[in-house]
């Protein structure tokens, strides 16, 4: 049977952090007809082909996200990232990339033309960046009262390698208006009615023309795989990931705001004013989400870890503030009382994560919690506890914990 680029995970309870192999070793031995557990996630489609270790929060539409240690990878792989729909997905037994087009229009092109994506991967300079999707509502469980919509725990992000063309270059090959507000984007999802677009948001005009905002059809150095957006997306780091649209089959350069589907308040929407928890808020008084902001997660150890008293504790994640740098790291192991500094790195390149790395050591037997806190360039620092309430639970950024227990 075909085995090639399919990976096993690992028993991930012998090991701090998960490590997922390139190859199968003893793919000769392999019963015919057997299903590996590691199946290659590019034809991945549906909740019952996901591995057990994601948590399906919907399966129609599919909505699902992994586990914290899982994302300890410097780049995000395919099959740990979160998995993020609104409507159904397209038919990609259909699907041929060499049929596959890009149309793009609006009142703001100077010209409408169309792409292939031959045309796409020659005409244009082809491009390679690290970026970070994040879901709006990533960790909206943790908004107190309950907001509405799935509650992500805080593993809606992931940070890997696109492959593709600058946004910006497609869109000066048809010629932008000086009046051009908004790029909106067109998908081959529908809605779940089985009519209509599932959804059609965009970016302002600036966004959309930023280097990193990227036409992508490589995802890791291989094709994007089916539930992330074969054969062509948008991706726009550090932005909501309601804006990096899949399964992209249009572009439309628009004189104002995007009237998309998910385009309307609240959708992607928060107030313009802090509200007390539970208030309601009217449509009106709402603005679009533009950029995500600063939040960190620990990735190894995993929570609920039993250490031995007298042994350092090394502390390793991530750290994003959109699309500012992330300039300062700390850890705490007191709740917040006090905090050390934690070695962080460099972003590779615009709204890449940067990875931290810290050792603490916790004075005595006991239960303790180690909490991570980032700082973004502007000084803006995450909550401890809380983050701002908004009826739709976005952007919440509290502290990442883990729970350790000395013994």
């Amino acid at each position: 049977m075909p085995v090639s680029r399919r990976r096993f995970l690992l028993d991930t309870a012998a090991l701090a952090s998960a490590t997922l192999l390139p190859k199968v070793v003893f793919a000769e031995s392999v019963p015919e007809g057997t299903k590996l557990l590691g199946e290659d996630p590019l034809h991945w489609f549906s909740a019952d082909q996901l591995p057990d270790y994601f948590t399906v929060l919907t399966s129609n539409p599919l909505n699902a996200y992994p586990p914290v240690h899982l994302l300890n990878p410097d780049i995000t792989p395919a099959d740990v990232m979160f998995v993020r729909n609104n409507g159904i997905m397209p038919d990609f037994g259909v699907i041929d990339p060499k049929t596959w087009t890009l149309t793009i229009d609006g009142e703001s092109a100077k010209t409408s033309k169309t792409y292939t994506l031959a045309e796409l991967k020659k005409r244009f300079a082809n491009k390679t960046y690290q970026l970070t999707i994040e879901c709006g509502g990533n960790g909206r469980r943790g908004f107190y009262p309950t907001a509405s919509g799935y509650q992500w725990t805080r593993t809606a992000v992931g940070c890997s390698q696109w492959h593709g063309v600058s946004l910006r270059d497609v869109l000066e090959d048809c010629g932008v208006q000086d009046d051009a507000v908004y790029v909106g984007f067109h998908g081959a999802d529908k809605h779940l009615s089985g009519s209509g677009a599932a959804i059609s948001r965009g970016l302002p005009i600036a966004a959309a023309m930023e280097e990193h905002t990227l036409l992508a059809w490589s995802m890791n150095g291989e094709d994007i795989p089916y539930l992330h957006g074969y054969p062509l997306r948008l991706v726009a780091g550090g932005r909501p990931g309601s804006v990096s649209g899949k399964w992209i089959t249009g572009l439309s350069i628009r004189d104002r705001v995007h009237d998309g589907a998910k385009m309307e308040a609240p959708s992607y929407s928060v107030p313009k004013y802090p509200v007390a928890p539970g208030a309601e808020v009217p449509e009106e008084d709402f603005e679009i989400i533009d950029s995500m902001i600063v939040d960190s997660l620990i990735t190894n150890p995993q929570s609920g870890l039993i250490l031995y008293a007298g042994k350092p504790l090394r502390v390793r994640g991530h750290a994003w503030a959109g699309v500012r740098k992330v300039d300062e790291m700390a850890l705490s192991i007191d709740f917040g009382r006090t905090w050390q500094e934690a070695a962080l790195s460099q972003p590779v390149n615009f709204s890449a994560w940067q990875h931290f790395e810290g050792t603490v050591m916790l004075p005595e037997k006991g239960y303790y919690e180690v909490w991570a806190r980032a700082t973004d360039e502007q000084g803006v620092t995450q909550p401890m506890v809380q983050s701002n309430w908004n009826p739709k639970g976005y952007l919440f950024n509290a502290c990442h914990r883990i729970a350790v227990q000395v013994v």
